[in-house]
């Protein structure tokens, strides 16, 4: 039997942060802008996504950073790190210092598998160690260790005028609990629970059997279960879902037209699985929040989960944006059982 849905705890939104790059600074104040409207309309949280030599955010911890000092109470996250192109110490003492800035805000979310294009790129970033790179879930572990206190190096004490830790410095008390895994098949699903991470779902799954159906909500629904099957923490597991909604209540002809138009170019690649690793796509929501809460509230993944992350579509505009944000967070969140924070 179906589940019943959970009332929409959490509402958070997701954004590249795209820019020009005759004018990057605009777009990354763009990035900033927008944060602290979705503070000012209730919402739970803010993510940003992580795109390398692409004319998006390239480090989003240095831009959580800046957001850490504008905001006041909103969550801060990252969606997602890959860490193939990171050295998880260096990471973990970056982590823990805006952390500690935000006053316990961060949620880094992070992802395995090697780097984008790496063969064009594995000579810039790794000229020496490129076909020694461990990509596994091993770098995600040494992440986690650091991150949550386990020694770094066999020394510390004082030597001279300095005094050494063996530990990340600073450390951030309970950042270790907000780390999230971003992961699109069964076998990610698992190892997130497993190592008592919280679990980053989106509008991307992989159809890994080909003998099932390829329905994007069942396939989804069964990572979400088979994470918290795995988490010591069971049904209570934190699970995000992060799928791309654009409501149109209050939008005008033209965007809602711009809006529609984007959905439609997006949706052949929906209809069955994409390349080598059988990538399956979900559908853009479009429509009224009712209309969007309703095809929400049908949705077999959605109705297990109580905290989201909606995408915000890639290439719209600032404006669109703010429109976007307030219908979610005047309309959409409240249609789906949620109250803005204050």
């Amino acid at each position: 039997m179906p589940s019943t849905p959970r009332p929409l705890r959490k509402l958070g939104f997701l954004t590249i942060g795209l820019f020009d790059a005759a004018d990057p600074g605009r777009g990354h104040e763009s990035t900033l802008e927008i944060i602290e409207l979705g503070e000012r309309l209730g919402f739970d949280s803010a993510w940003v996504r992580n795109r390398h030599l692409q004319y998006g955010i390239s480090s989003p911890v240095a831009v959580l950073a800046a957001a850490s000092q504008r905001t006041r109470r909103i969550d801060l996250g990252t969606a997602v790190i890959p860490l193939g192109w990171e050295n998880p110490l260096r990471l973990a003492e970056d982590l823990a210092t805006v952390d500690l800035l935000s006053g316990g805000r961060l949620n880094p979310g992070v992802s395995v598998g090697p780097p984008m294009r790496y063969e064009q790129i594995k000579d810039a970033l790794y000229p020496d160690t490129a076909d020694a790179e461990d990509f596994g879930h091993e770098r995600v572990r040494r992440l986690l260790d650091l991150v949550r206190g386990k020694p770094a190096g066999g020394f510390s004490g004082t030597e001279g005028f300095e005094v050494f830790s063996d530990v990340v410095q600073p450390h951030s008390a309970g950042l270790g609990r907000r780390l999230w895994y971003g992961g699109a098949s069964l076998g990610s699903a698992r190892w997130a629970g497993e190592h008592d991470m919280n679990f980053l779902t989106s509008s991307v799954v992989k159809a890994e059997d080909r003998d099932g159906p390829l329905d994007f909500a069942e396939i989804q629904l069964s990572h979400i279960r088979a994470f918290r099957a795995r988490h010591p923490d069971g049904e209570a597991a934190r699970v995000s879902q992060g799928l791309v909604v654009i409501p149109t209540d209050s939008a005008n002809a033209d965007q809602r037209a711009r809006y529609r138009e984007y959905a439609a170019e997006r949706l052949p690649r929906t209809a069955s699985p994409q390349g080598p690793a059988r990538l399956l796509f979900a559908p853009d929501l479009v429509g009224t929040s009712d209309e969007i809460a309703e095809r929400l509230h049908a949705h077999a993944a959605f109705r297990e989960v109580d905290e989201v992350a909606f995408a915000l579509p890639f290439t719209f505009r600032h404006e669109d944006y703010v429109q976007i944000l307030t219908d979610m967070a005047t309309r959409l969140g409240p249609a789906l059982g949620w109250r803005p924070a204050v």
